[in-house]
């Protein structure tokens, strides 16, 4: 019998078909079980780093096989209290967990007078009702995720629980009616369990579910088990994971003299289910089941996903079985050539659609927590939800307070150092490994194989890094450059609604986020002089859009920056103030790029391009420059003479297909005109920006995307784009030198004076001065070298830049 991958999301095999594969041997299931885990989820498996929250022991049922039931005389009370449960979860939120896993025995009010009499003193009508209190103060006070696995209960409890907890479980364990397993426990009939699970599925709720292996089963009744899940899915899709989980005896239980369940067995259920199942269902077997040199066999079995596992607590259910340490788990699984990533409480299709699977009021946890893949942030460090006092201006900083419990996780613009993941060591295998092949080879990269590189993990992540630094000493060289610059924003004052900005201010009286500023032209003026005094060949003018400006404005800007410094090398106006310019005034594109290259603008920024996908910009730039209108202002810049880089800023509400979409229509333009000095990605910096405020973008990028943007870029770019620059600002000192072995030669410029990503709260200061950069470099085994604005070297000593005096009327 021959078993071919069917599409993804069906489910290949009808009833007899699948009872037809106890026919075949074990080496031949799990194999067919591999070919579909890769094909379908590659190389990544998961886990969710977690803390165990047992808010009851008390349950009505008694099962043959259960220690978690505990009678009333031997706890100290029913329940943990609502400050015990904020106390486990606190400790959890601080040692990195994302899922705060409720676990509890079903309806013990129904058996035990003692829980409902906590009940009635506390003020709940249920176990279900303290649950989703419970759960409620988790999610708001420590970020947890809660996920509730509440048993076999109603479709108006299932329904109450969604609105704090983004996913719920229920195993089916076995649909088996005469188990002796589950005399006694009437929580346990087939009829009750399904209908759980169905009606989960008719509310939208990402649901966990499975079997238990080795309760007195047979093969067939595992498959019947996994056919009835199969169809539940397909009616709803909704089962987000399935755990096989093998039986152990424990002392002190009815089937305490039952054996284990044969690994054999447990192998080949676990294989069943990967080929039975439609294909986008996750699949889990608990590592602390199986002894550590067995974990690989549980991965040539067909898992893609470890479950839950807890840094701080024990498995509660199973306490004599303590889970595996982070590294033992990463061990095994890069050994079996996969890479380790964690997870939210909810898979990535799940929470990449919101809309549709999450509850109003838990779909910004999970994206607070989640990276550009919907997947976990990887980020060591506590992460506490963000908590903000009264906006206040404090000059050029971040213009709201933060109060409460601070994360430490590192994130775009804090003051944190990066995890160490370059360098390491380098693996890649699958798609990746095919993928750096063809690039090595010169293949010019489309847009799936841009996404396969941004799914790289653990090893990978050094090995794309590999690549794109051997790229950047073939096409560069050593030799890390540097500009001596001032930035001058001339005015806050903006009219555009840019979700992402914490820098633009409206009329004063409408907003409290500082105070708006306009320079004059003789301000513009003199700080350029001043620019020029302190070494700088370049001056950098950006501002907000003020309702008064018309396009003469930026050409008087440029006149007056060379009438005061004619060396200075003007950099200047992104794409948005020149096609506002040029409509205001109603002259073509360019006609108005000559008259500002008359007055004496030599490049363009590529700011304002964010991310060039109009997906993307509806959400955090709607009234701006489209795409097709970002591209069109610098092929016009580019057919008069004048050069200019491209941008772009990741890790607010964008996914890796838009970060490739940017990179091929900017590479496509680059082959056209070859206006392009460089790339220079700019991690968006969340924590002053409105739409973070506002509970609708992530907390910027994680430091493994931060790396691979550097590194995928450098990749991309190779034979169009020479230079990559890493951000200092919003990276830090620290992480720019990571970046330097991941196909990073340029460092930026010196700045002197940063407004905009402090604006929304970068704290990592508005210069660094030429020594810093070249001690950078340094740092690195790495030379540094001063540049012009267009990449000429400056030679040590050369003539400074000359300056006129102040004449220049506003």
């Amino acid at each position: 019998m021959t078993v071919r991958i069917a599409s993804i999301g069906t489910t290949p095999l009808s009833g007899p078909a699948a009872h037809g594969l106890s026919d075949l041997p074990t080496d031949a299931l799990t194999a067919a079980a591999r070919e579909i885990r890769d094909e379908v989820f590659g190389s990544r498996v998961t886990f969710s780093p977690k803390v165990f929250l047992p808010l009851t022991k008390l349950c009505a049922d008694r099962c043959g096989y259960c220690t978690f039931a505990t009678a009333p005389r031997h706890l100290p009370h029913a329940y943990l209290t609502s400050d015990e449960v904020l106390t486990i979860a606190g400790q959890g939120a601080a040692h990195g967990c994302a899922e705060a896993l409720f676990t509890l025995g079903e309806g013990p009010e129904r058996r035990y007078p003692q829980a409902r009499a906590w009940l009635d003193e506390h003020g709940f009508a249920s176990t279900v009702d303290y649950l989703v209190a419970s759960a409620d103060r988790v999610l708001t006070e420590t970020g947890l995720l809660p996920h509730a696995n509440a048993g076999a209960i109603s479709r108006d409890e299932l329904a109450r629980l969604r609105t704090v907890a983004p996913s719920q479980g229920m195993m089916i364990e076995s649909l088996r009616p005469d188990l002796a397993a589950h005399r006694g426990a009437p929580d346990k009939t087939p009829q009750r369990r399904l209908a759980t699970l169905h009606a989960a599925g008719e509310l939208a709720i990402p649901f966990t579910t499975g079997i238990l292996v080795g309760i007195g089963e047979t093969e067939a009744d595992r498959i019947e088990a996994l056919l009835a899940i199969a169809d539940a899915h397909r009616a709803h899709g909704h089962v987000q994971e399935v755990i096989v989980q093998n039986f152990l005896p424990k002392a002190g239980t009815a089937m305490r003299d039952i054996p284990a369940c044969p690994p054999e067995d447990h192998l080949r259920a676990i294989a069943l289910a990967r080929l039975i199942l439609p294909f986008d269902v996750h699949l889990q077997a608990p590592p602390n089941l199986t002894d550590t040199e067995q974990l690989g066999d549980l991965l040539a079995a067909g898992i893609d996903d470890w479950g839950g596992v807890s840094p701080v607590t024990a498995d509660h259910v199973n306490p004599e079985r303590p889970w595996p340490a982070l590294r033992t788990l990463r061990a095994a699984t890069e050994t079996a050539g996969h890479t380790l990533a964690p997870r939210l409480t909810i898979y990535p299709e799940f929470a990449l659609d919101p809309e549709r699977w999450l509850d109003p009021a838990t779909r910004f946890p999970v994206l607070d927590r989640s990276d550009a893949h919907g997947l976990g942030r990887d980020d060591p460090g506590a992460v506490w939800p963000e908590k903000h006092g009264a906006a206040a201006n404090v000059g050029t900083g971040a213009e709201v307070i933060q109060i409460g419990r601070r994360s430490t996780a590192w994130y775009s613009g804090a003051d944190v150092a990066p995890p160490v993941l370059i360098p390491g060591p380098a693996r890649a295998g699958g798609r990746i490994a095919e993928v750096l092949a063809g690039a090595r080879a010169g293949q010019e990269l489309g847009e799936d194989e841009i996404v396969t590189l941004f799914s790289a993990r653990g090893p990978e992540v050094p090995a794309v890094a590999e690549l794109a630094d051997e790229i950047r000493r073939q096409r560069v060289g050593d030799d890390v450059t540097y500009v001596i610059n001032r930035n001058i924003n001339y005015t806050n004052v903006c009219t555009f609604k840019c979700t992402f900005c914490g820098f633009s201010k409206g009329p004063l009286s409408l907003n409290l986020r500082g105070k708006p500023y306009l320079l004059t032209l003789d301000d513009i003026a003199q700080r350029s002089r001043e620019a020029v005094e302190l070494g700088a060949t370049e001056v950098c003018l950006q501002g907000g859009i003020h309702p008064h400006f018309d396009g003469n404005f930026y050409v008087d800007v440029a006149r007056a920056v060379h009438e005061a410094v004619p060396g200075l090398h003007i950099h200047g106006f992104t794409a948005l103030e020149v096609h506002e310019g040029a409509k205001r005034l109603g002259e073509p594109l360019v006609d108005y790029l000559r008259r500002l290259q008359a007055a004496g603008l030599k490049t363009l920024p590529g700011t304002a391009a964010e991310i060039l996908d109009d997906e993307v910009r509806r959400v955090i730039c709607p009234d701006k420059v489209t795409t097709d209108e970002w591209l069109a202002v610098h092929e016009a810049a580019h057919s008069v003479g004048l050069r200019s880089n491209v941008t772009i800023m990741f890790g607010s509400v964008e996914h890796p297909k838009h970060w490739a979409r940017h990179m091929l229509r900017t590479r496509a333009l680059q082959r056209r005109t070859g206006g392009f000095t460089e790339f220079v990605p700019l991690p968006f910096v969340h924590m002053a920006a409105p739409v973070y405020l506002k509970r609708g973008a992530r907390r910027g990028p994680t430091w493994r995307e931060a790396v691979l943007m550097h590194a995928v870029g450098r990749i991309v770019y190779a034979g169009a784009i020479d230079n990559i620059q890493a951000s200092w600002v919003k990276q830090g000192p620290i992480g720019a030198r990571q970046l330097l072995r991941a196909g990073v030669n340029d460092l930026g410029g010196t700045l002197m004076e940063e407004n905009i990503s402090r604006a929304a709260g970068a704290s990592h200061g508005q210069g660094l001065d030429a020594d810093g950069l070249r001690a950078l470099a340094a740092a690195e085994g790495r030379p540094a070298v001063q540049r012009t604005t267009l990449y000429q070297r400056i030679q040590p000593g050369a003539a400074p830049v000359a300056t006129r005096p102040a004449s220049v009327s506003a």
